[in-house]
């Protein structure tokens, strides 16, 4: 059983707009999700699982020059041909059936309407999407706020680093309870949870690193926990170990 829980289990309110200013005042719109397609913004989500962007937009780039960044194309496709376009993500056979399975989803469920399938109630539809083979909560919620724009939070492991380094949640990263939180305490609109996701994926890769995080130049460093060790310029604990080996 996790031992996660968050402020709110303390009856504290968390002041999770003022994370939102602070990062948007510093980096400014962050134009997230970079596709010209909603169809294009699926295949991304379904891409970019244990891989980095850069290697996505290689894959995307094949599929568009192979003319199959639409659902018909994908469905019609030799399985060993598609595997090979999208071979720069890594794992690509696997992420090939995925791709088969969402498009077959699609096509037996809402006739390869995008429209029809994201016209589905939130919580209807995310139930079906993560009953689709390869798709998990963070690629579902996604697939609903990136290219359905339906109000759902989307939570990675940026989220989990900076909100445990916080203090906003304690314990084993919980996906579903991370995603509340934050859905209960920002107003529900798909803008604000799309900007807030990017500004937090831009503020872990810029500041709040795994490793050697830059505490002093983060916008959020008047928000860190008085008592907390990243708030030491030096990089070690008080212990004197390093900090590094102390991060989640």
């Amino acid at each position: 059983m996790s031992n996660f829980r968050s402020a709110h289990d303390d009856g504290n309110s968390i002041a999770l707009m003022r994370y939102y200013e602070l990062l948007s005042g510093t980096l400014g719109p962050m134009h997230w999700w970079p596709a010209k397609t909603p169809f294009e913004v699926i295949v991304g989500a379904i891409l970019t699982q244990s891989t980095s962007w850069s290697n996505v937009e290689r894959a995307i780039a094949n599929l568009r020059s192979a003319k199959m960044l639409t659902p018909s194309a994908i469905r019609k496709a030799r399985s060993r041909k598609l595997a090979a376009l999208v071979r720069p993500t890594g794992y690509f056979r696997h992420k090939a059936k995925k791709l088969k399975s969402f498009v077959n989803f699609l096509q037996s469920e809402y006739g390869s309407s995008l429209k029809r399938m994201f016209r589905t109630p939130t919580a209807e539809l995310r139930e079906k999407l993560l009953s689709v083979h390869g798709i998990g909560p963070e690629t579902a919620d996604s697939i609903l706020l990136y290219a359905g724009n339906h109000p759902v939070f989307v939570v990675d492991a940026y989220t989990h680093r900076i909100f445990g380094r916080h203090g906003l949640t304690i314990g084993k990263p919980d996906y579903d309870a991370v995603r509340a939180l934050v859905e209960a305490s920002l107003p529900a609109q798909p803008p604000i949870f799309n900007e807030f996701h990017a500004l937090i994926v831009e503020t872990g890769k810029r500041w709040c690193r795994k490793s050697a995080p830059n505490c002093e130049a983060c916008p959020l460093r008047e928000l860190l926990p008085a008592d907390s060790a990243f708030l030491s310029a030096s990089g070690t604990l008080p212990s004197g170990k390093p900090l590094a080996e102390a991060l989640p």
